[in-house]
């Protein structure tokens, strides 16, 4: 039933052929054989064109920025580093006690 009380109409399915649901398939992914390889060099180079063209809309970070927050990864890196192998020498000289 629907919403308004009205009995549902069945539908009629009709199996396409094969062929059919072949061409059908090719269409949806694209690839009809008038297109051709989509390595193309007419298609290479709109490529490289748009690439080019979205590499211009990128706003890379002054130098200052850049090298500071190289800075910070660095110390941080150095910092975590010897925490590491701090407690790994820590570790190993009581799991060493231990053994013994």
């Amino acid at each position: 039933m629907c919403k308004n009380d009205q009995p549902v109409q069945e539908e009629t399915i009709i199996m396409a052929s094969k062929e059919d649901r072949l061409v059908k398939s090719k269409k949806a992914a694209g690839s009809e054989p008038d297109q051709g390889s989509v390595f193309r060099p007419d298609r290479i180079k709109e490529f490289a064109g748009e690439v080019k063209n979205e590499f211009g809309k990128i706003v890379w970070p002054a130098k200052k920025q850049t090298v500071g927050t190289t800075a910070v990864v660095v110390v941080l890196v150095m910092i975590i580093s010897f925490y590491l192998g701090a407690v790994d020498l820590l570790l190993g000289k009581v799991i060493g006690y231990v053994l013994r």
